[in-house]
């Protein structure tokens, strides 16, 4: 699966920019919930572990996911799931885990077949699924440790996969929030990095989402709000999608309020 490749060079760009650092610059709190950058890789890691086990068998993904999932049912966040489960794990060690143990995720779905149905934390999902899924949570998280650490990250066209998957959770998106889900999806037209034009949904002159893909990933993956960049958003439909778009797992949660994600050293 290229997507496979492409979730590979994701944590290649976010291993980048972490490589530079010492021990104590892990403990830096990120615009996310104050999590540190440590939290996030640790995030990262995680469920990296856990995208390869199910990717072995259903038994392998329970014994990596059961103690969070007993850690979540006793009312714990899902951050402090990860501590007693990373054992200690931190900073620069913990760094050294995440990137060699993303390349073994890359390595073990490169050549799966992309309609495995494979378990999760909720109802199964194909392979194709899981390491896009892998590529978006990468991008995504990898977004506040890019802010809080001023650096620009040069995007590629495999921001695709992601925009794609924000398309594709249209429904989802107001399913989760016990709405109605409106009659016609918002066509979707978005430009990626290369100045290539993609397009999704049927044509509708009062129905729709146009704009930068890079700007509407940020916006599914709620890292940025809508009204901080410069999407073009027609009819009543997009917008209240746009307002409340959420293209991952879980209950639903309200997108950053304006202000409160951005790039250090005044860099987007």
């Amino acid at each position: 699966m290229i997507q496979a490749e492409d979730f590979r060079q994701e944590s290649r760009a976010l291993a980048a920019v972490l490589e530079p650092l010492g021990d104590k610059d892990f403990d830096q709190p990120t615009l996310f919930k104050g999590w540190t950058i440590d939290h996030v890789i640790g995030h990262l890691h995680m469920f990296n572990v856990a995208a390869t086990a199910t990717l072995e068998s259903d038994a392998a993904f329970q014994a990596v996911f059961a103690p969070i999932a007993a850690g979540l049912a006793k009312g714990q966040s899902l951050l402090d799931t990860q501590f007693p489960w990373l054992d200690g794990l931190k900073a620069r060690a913990l760094f050294e885990a995440w990137r060699n143990g993303a390349e073994q995720t890359a390595d073990a779905y490169a050549n799966a077949d992309p309609k495995t149905r494979v378990a999760w934390a909720g109802p199964q999902m194909s392979a194709l699924s899981s390491i896009t899924a892998r590529q978006m949570e990468t991008w995504a998280h990898g977004q506040e440790v890019f802010d809080v650490l001023g650096a620009k990250r040069l995007e590629k066209d495999r921001i695709r996969n992601i925009a794609h998957l924000g398309v594709s959770t249209f429904g989802w998106t107001f399913v989760n929030r016990g709405l109605g889900v409106p009659d016609a999806a918002p066509h979707v037209r978005l430009t990626g990095p290369s100045g290539v034009v993609w397009d999704w949904n049927m044509p509708q002159e009062d129905n729709g989402v146009r704009g930068l893909a890079v700007e509407f990933a940020q916006v599914v993956t709620q890292t940025r709000n809508v009204a901080e960049t410069s999407l073009e958003v027609t009819g009543r439909d997009a917008d209240v999608w746009m307002q409340m778009a959420q293209c991952f797992a879980g209950p639903p949660i309200d997108p950053p309020v304006p202000g409160t994600r951005f790039a250090a050293f005044g860099n987007s």
